[in-house]
């Protein structure tokens, strides 16, 4: 259905909406939605592989690692690759984490800031709050402020207002990085990108290759293949004309691509303004549609220009437009015209006709592809008009005819005013999009005879100006303001109905019982539909989709009973509709189940059992689902739900009290009517459990059938859950191949994941395993489950207190952890405070663990190490480690907490691009730090509670080149932070942090390990210095008698923040020791862009520097000085502000 916002009846709800989620506290969210993939990204092999491609990639990537660099321009024809190449960009600057975000946003010919806005804020689940103007720009604003994000600007046509829309931008927010793409230069100089690249046409040779790979060509076929480098040519190195092209033409003869090539060169497309390369490409998109197979593949392709540009199309939209053009045919289904419709759409994909999406339910247009439709749609055969999405108020004029239209599209518009009058005897479907306080004139239809098809968007229409409309097949209406219902009686030949957010509507009238021919009838979002008269359903005979939804009538009657407003409609009355087949609704209350009532056997469902929020977050069904929320499972009976069990595909249970197991009635589940026991939840695919706190076993063993096709299980706070899948004896092959998420949180009671023989168990597609708070755990896996993890990206286990092992070591046959265990696809592991386990891996693992991105293992207690050598496990490790070192190459973050060592003592770990590093409570006994080898990448390093008694200084004698930010915090043993062959190479150092380290006496000594010459002399580091440090924060380090010697001040020139509290000896920022040299150093210092400098708690602090020197602060904004008894400030700090 359409993209349309139910932003009114949502604002209705919010009071509704408050109430229940103040229930639903009690309970956290036990599956996730997986984030929103930043962007679209499509897979490596979609970008189209050529000299120009490469260099611009390699140009926007340097400019990424710039920090002086924040705005960047890829300009280029329409048709050359911008937005796969950006995306491939967003895929790479995540991986090399140079951005913790990406956000893709398609700006378009007419950029709507509101758009761009819900796009930004979907990626970053990001909820406006009904604030709207400045309130949502300050909301995004807010979220990516401080933040490494990249912001695709997709399409750009003209300059971008980044304020309004509230993207950070400027040297105030460097870490905000805005990649826009156009098809102008000159928006580019416009917006004051930094870096310009230009992304050029494929080369002669690399139009070839991409032309005989997409056409299916061999180099045998030299007279076929002297036609199609002719082909080739013309098409001038566009990836979108060879690819669309080369498709079309594949499996073709020599003469065919002659015919093809003849057609290239006449082609004139004489109203399109522009340059002779563009032309050329819309010739071979003509091309490929005139190669398309059939005529119903062919106008759907049309239908899809009926769309604003860049718009996420609804196939469900295409569907029920699709009347209108002989699509449904007389004596079949909906939901045959539908799958129809898919086939095509599928047909245009693999022909890069039209674009996937994240799901299947929608697909996208390239906009030159959408130009060529259009021009094909606006001939004198097809008649289309289509101005849809371009901000349009009044109704389009000038000299066209509309006569001979067939066809018009003026949606996601605005119209204000509707001419009177208006002849179109030919015209089928009218798409439109009318601002809200619109009347539709009575006679604004009047010489439209002939439509099949109306669609509306806002206004407020009587439906009495439709009663000339008799062949109206499909009449759907979207936040309209209805009047005047009863006049649908005069429409016979309805198919399709849709009121959809129609807050005007609040009953039904009778006559829609008289459309004989209806199939379809669609009131979702009608909020304030109370009333849908008794017997008027059973009355549509015809019917084959009933979509009511959650946020609409739910005030279902038990036969025979009055509500307060009338008699409404009954449940029985679907067991009248022989053909019903989807099925979208709510029922509040047990009571509106009418005793003997069973639901009819459905092909697509949505049906929310209570009055508790369903979280539907699709308004078309595409899949059976059953939500059952706050009810008690002893008052339903088994019997009513008997046709939906063997087919629902996702179940969703909360606060269901008396639920024994996923089968509902447990014991009291029957087989009347449909199918046997075995059949019963076969295609269950997703399971999500909350608060249900009678459940024991939730898969028994005799509904093991249930687990044969489970994808994803989420389980939370059920009280008395036991365990989760029981096995069994029987030897059914295989039991949950096909789960590929599990997610079990606060489950207290919990001793078993899967009890019983797990050697008919296999997790060969489980991606995700998180678990939390489950106490009595004591292992995850058995070795032969563990052996068949290959496909696990993400474990994550926290606070589980008993847990002892993750993998046993004898399963329930006594088998042990075998040699050939590995886990070749985990990427993430975190490991957080399950203080009874004692290690995580066997050794013998970590040779498989190529792909580990990151790590976290935090207790609270000492883990002994990481990985473990077991028995035996010294031959087979000596024989897969080579020299005892464990390579990790893809590990990017590690972060470890109360552990004494990574692995064996005669092992290390080398970690080549290891960026982010985080050590917390180390203390006596470890080997740790030096066991962490091949740090040279590293750029954020964090130390804490490091208790080691021979630690003096970080890392003696490492050079962390790119390192940029360090923090350190109670080390208490720690006497100073650098040494001098150290500091050389932090060239890259912009924030420095420590804190709590109550031995620190220098943050900077020489490497000489007599403590008599630790002191610095000022010649020694006068050349030595931060120069791209731009905060330094110092907190109660009471031995600490200065910062850095003053010789080093003048290299500061970054510095913007300077902190220094709570020290007792500290007696100035800058010192000149006792022991230093004389060295030649300016009297006057200036630090030229420090903004902020705060010196608190500090009582023996009597100048700025020891050596009496004046510092000069030109830019300070905030000036913060207390607790300081002997500091004159005003002799010592100087500020040109």
């Amino acid at each position: 259905m359409r993209q349309f916002k139910l932003s009114k009846a949502l604002a209705k709800k919010t009071e509704t909406l408050r109430k229940l989620e103040e229930n639903s506290r009690k309970f956290p969210k036990v599956s996730h939605k997986a984030p929103l993939q930043d962007i679209e990204f499509l897979p490596s092999e979609g970008l189209t592989p050529s000299e120009s491609s490469k260099e611009a990639f390699e140009q926007i990537m340097k400019a990424l690692k710039d920090d002086t660099v924040n705005m960047i321009g890829l300009y280029g024809m329409g048709g050359v690759g911008k937005t796969t190449l950006v995306k491939e960009v967003g895929r790479g600057a995540k991986e090399l984490q140079l951005v913790d975000e990406v956000l893709i946003v398609t700006v378009s010919q007419n950029p709507n800031v509101t758009d761009m806005q819900d796009q930004m804020a979907v990626i970053l689940g990001l909820d406006f709050d009904g604030k709207s103007g400045k309130g949502r720009a300050g909301r995004l604003w807010q979220r990516l402020q401080g933040k490494k994000v990249l912001i695709i600007l997709d399409d750009a046509w003209k300059n971008i207002d980044l304020q309004e829309i509230g993207i950070p931008f400027g040297d105030a927010h460097r870490g905000c990085k805005i990649l826009l793409t156009t098809r102008l230069e000159h928006i580019c100089s416009s917006m004051k990108c930094q870096q310009k690249v230009l992304l050029r046409v494929l080369s002669e040779n690399e139009a070839w290759a991409l032309l005989k790979i997409n056409a299916g060509l061999r180099d045998e076929d030299s007279d076929l293949n002297r036609v199609a480098k002719e082909v080739a040519r013309e098409c001038k190195g566009l990836p979108i004309a060879l690819v669309t092209v080369g498709r079309a033409l594949r499996d073709k003869s020599a003469v065919e691509w002659e015919v093809a090539f003849d057609q290239l060169k006449k082609s004139q497309f004489p109203d399109m303004e522009q340059i002779d390369e563009q032309k050329n490409a819309y010739a071979c998109l003509k091309l490929s549609y005139d190669y398309l197979k059939h005529e119903k593949t062919k106008l759907c392709f049309l239908l899809c220009c009926l769309f604003p540009e860049d718009y996420k199309i609804p196939i469900e939209d295409l569907t029920r437009y699709a009347v209108g053009y002989g699509l449904h045919q007389d004596g079949e289904s909906i939901e045959d015209a539908r799958k129809r419709v898919y086939v095509a759409i599928k047909n245009l994909k693999a022909c890069s006709m039209l674009l996937g999406t994240e799901t299947e339910e929608y697909v996208k247009m390239h906009d030159l592809v959408r130009d060529v439709a259009i021009q094909i749609a606006s001939s004198e055969k097809y008649g289309f008009m289509v101005k849809a999405g371009i901000g349009l108020k009044e109704w389009p004029t000038g000299n066209k005819s509309f006569e001979g239209c067939t066809t018009i599209s003026l949606m996601e518009n605005e119209l204000a005013e509707l001419p009177e009058g208006l002849v179109c005897p030919q015209l089928k479907v009218l798409l439109l999009g009318l601002y809200r306080g619109l009347y539709v004139p009575e006679s604004f239809f009047e010489g439209m005879k002939a439509i099949e098809v109306l669609s509306l968007e806002g206004g407020c229409l009587s439906l009495q100006s439709l009663q000339f409309l008799t062949n109206l097949q499909s009449l759907l209406l979207f936040e309209c303001e209805c009047k005047d219902l009863i006049w649908l009686r005069k429409l016979q030949k309805l198919k399709i109905l849709g009121f959809t957010g129609c807050d005007s509507i609040n009953e039904l009238p009778e006559e829609i019982g008289d459309l004989k021919e209806l199939r379809l009838l669609d009131v979702t979002a009608c909020e304030f539909l109370r009333r849908i008269p008794v017997n008027l359903i059973a009355r549509l005979k015809k019917l084959e989709e009933l979509l009511i939804g959650d946020f609409s009538f739910e005030g279902w009657d038990v036969v025979g009973c009055d509500s307060a407003e009338g008699i409404n409609a009954s449940l029985t009355e679907l067991s009248s509709l022989s053909d019903l087949a989807v099925l979208s609704l709510k029922i509040p209350k047990v009571e509106c189940i009418p005793r003997n009532f069973v639901f009819p056997r459905l092909l697509k469902y949505d049906i929310v059992l209570g009055d508790g929020y369903s979280e539907l977050d699709k308004e078309y069904p595409t899949s059976t689902r059953l939500y059952v929320v706050d009810i008690s499972a002893t008052s339903l009976n088994a019997k009513t739900f008997e046709q939906l069990f063997p087919t629902v595909s996702h179940i969703y249970f909360r606060s269901v009290e008396g639920l024994r197991n996923i089968a509902l009635f447990s014991d009291q589940m029957t087989t009347h009517g449909h199918g046997s026991q075995k059949d019963f939840l076969q295609r269950l695919e997703h399971v999500e459990v909350s608060g249900c706190g009678d459940i024991r076993i939730l898969f028994p063993a005799k509904w093991r059938q249930a687990s044969k096709n489970l994808r994803s299980v989420a389980i939370a706070y059920c009280k008395s859950l036991e365990e989760v899948f029981e096995l069994g004896e029987e030897k059914e092959l295989p039991l949950l191949s096909s789960l590929t998420t599990l997610r079990l949180s606060v489950l207290t009671e919990l001793k078993y994941i899967w009890k019983g023989p797990t050697r008919h168990v296999s997790l060969e597609s489980l991606i995700i395993l998180e678990l939390c708070s489950l106490h009595k755990l004591t292992f995850i896996f058995t070795p032969s489950l563990a052996q068949s993890l290959i496909h696990l990206e993400t474990l994550q286990v926290t606070h589980c207190r008993g847990l002892k092992r993750l993998i046993r070591e004898k399963d329930d046959e006594g088998e042990i952890i075998p040699e050939s265990l590995r886990f070749p696809k985990l990427k993430a592991l975190y490991i957080r405070g399950c203080d009874e386990l004692e290690y995580v891996f066997p050794v013998s693992v970590s040779p498989s663990l190529q792909n580990l991105e990151e790590m976290e293992i935090y207790f609270y207690v000492n883990l002994k190490q990481v990985f473990y050598s077991g028995e035996g496990d010294d031959i087979i490790v000596k024989s897969k480690i080579k020299d005892g070192i464990i390579d990790f190459p893809q590990l990017r973050k590690l972060s470890l907490s109360k552990c004494s060592l990574f692995g064996p003592k005669d092992f290390a770990a080398q970690l080549p691009s290891l960026q982010e590093l985080t050590i917390g409570g180390l203390e006596e006994g470890g080997n740790l730090l030096a066991q962490l080898q091949g740090l040279t990448s590293v750029e954020t390093l964090t130390l804490s509670f490091v208790l080691v008694p021979d630690l003096r200084c970080i890392w003696k004698g490492l050079m962390l080149s790119h390192l940029t930010s360090l923090t350190v915090y109670s080390c208490k043993r720690l006497t100073r932070v650098f040494t001098h062959s150290m500091i050389a190479s932090l060239l890259q150092l912009q924030v420095l942090k420590i804190s709590d380290c109550e031995e620190l006496e220098q943050i900077i000594a020489k490497d000489n390990n007599d403590e008599k010459h630790q002191i610095l002399s000022e010649s020694d580091l006068q050349s030595a210095c931060f120069p791209n440090l731009c905060r330094l924060q110092i907190t109660r380090c009471n031995k600490l008698k200065s910062l850095f010697p003053v010789a080093m001040a003048s290299g500061l020139k970054k510095l913007q923040i300077l902190e220094v509290k709570e020290s007792s000896q500290l007696l100035g920022v800058f010192g000149q020791g006792d022991h230093a040299s004389p060295v030649n150093v300016e009297k006057e210092m200036v630090l030229p862009d420090l903004q902020e400098l705060l010196l608190v708690q500090l009582p023996s602090i009597s100048c700025f520097s020891l050596g009496c020197y004046d510092f000069l602060f030109p830019h300070l904004k905030k000036l913060e000085v207390h607790g300081c008894p002997k500091l004159t400030i005003e002799s010592a700090i100087t500020s040109n502000d």
